[in-house]
């Protein structure tokens, strides 16, 4: 679906599954910043995800531009990266040039993503955009009442209040129009602090079945695990693993169910810095002779935990470094 509404990367959507102890690739994962240690992206049952490291450190652009690079091609455009995070010129990349990186890529990713959006709408003379022209633009006549009913299987009157109620949160001097570092939030509100109660509002809307505002296990697991098959389908080990996830770690008052605070500690950690944990991960995985630091010899021989992989998003990145 092309709609601006469905916009939230972190959320991935799961379609068919198989019984097997690693959740397979359409598992779901709503976690936006984890620790890499139970990150359940990063490491889906303790294997790791190579794809998770090479969006952190090149960013998330165009699949199609990577794989026509040969491996030859993007090493040697990897060592032009390295010396552009390189900032002090020792030959040796630190923890915290890591960590300004990825945090430089994450930032350029939204910051080009919100330009190309913000160009599709008539922007007022104060620099604006009101709720009526995206509203227009993105739902056009489906946006009227009476036709916004069912269509292709979506209720876009809901999708529409859904988006209204993101737009009004977004809009932080309340006057329905959104300026463009509002509209940045508005498309990206994982990165926003005064936008995390939305995400959490919205992850419970997709999984509350029965509209009680609470997650109960059978929520928890379905949105991961929706049985297409037979009732009596074996349970994948992985499953069992989030189920006890769910009773150890979860549910913190152990209630059954959890609770808007508790959603929030599962999909958006407290204190935790994902870059750092980032760059940290990419230290570990790729410090031959242990000092911390990563050569560019260290980094090349590690390619493909940086960027060799035909299922990443960052053929741009490699493609255009001019840019960086």
């Amino acid at each position: 679906m092309s709609l601006e509404t469905v916009m939230l990367l972190f959320l991935m959507l799961g379609s068919s599954f198989k019984c097997s102890v690693i959740p397979p690739p359409e598992y779901k994962t709503r976690i936006l910043d984890k620790p890499l240690s139970i990150d359940e992206e990063h490491f889906p049952n303790k294997l790791h995800n190579k794809d998770f490291d090479h969006e952190a450190f090149l960013g998330k652009d165009n699949a199609e531009e990577f794989d026509q690079l040969s491996a030859e091609e993007s090493r040697n455009r990897l060592g032009i990266l390295y010396a552009k995070i390189d900032k002090d010129g020792s030959n040796l990349l630190t923890e915290d040039e890591l960590a300004e990186w990825i945090q430089y890529v994450q930032a350029r990713y939204i910051r080009l993503d919100s330009d190309r959006h913000w160009t599709n709408y008539k922007v007022a003379e104060n620099g604006s955009i009101s709720w009526e022209t995206y509203k227009e633009r993105t739902y056009g006549h489906i946006g009227d009442e009476e036709n916004a009913k069912e269509g292709r299987g979506y209720n876009y009157h809901d999708m529409m209040k859904r988006d209204f109620r993101r737009w009004s949160k977004a809009d932080q001097n309340n006057d329905g129009s959104l300026t463009k570092d509002e509209f940045t939030d508005f498309l990206h509100p994982e990165e926003s602090k005064h936008m995390k109660d939305i995400i959490v509002d919205e992850t419970i809307e997709d999984m509350d079945k029965n509209k009680d505002g609470v997650l109960s296990l059978e929520e928890y697991i379905s949105d991961m695990w929706p049985r297409q098959g037979s009732e009596n389908e074996e349970e994948p080990e992985w499953v069992k693993i989030e189920k006890e996830q769910f009773y150890s770690y979860r549910d913190q008052d152990k209630d059954g169910v959890m609770n808007p605070k508790e959603v929030k500690d599962w999909i958006i950690p407290p204190d935790y810095d994902h870059t750092r944990a980032e760059a940290k991960h990419l230290i570990y995985n790729a410090d031959v002779n242990k000092d911390e630091m990563l050569s560019k010899e260290e980094v090349l021989d590690k390619h493909d935990l940086f960027v060799g992989s035909q299922a990443t998003d960052f053929g741009q990145a490699l493609r255009q470094h001019d840019e960086f």
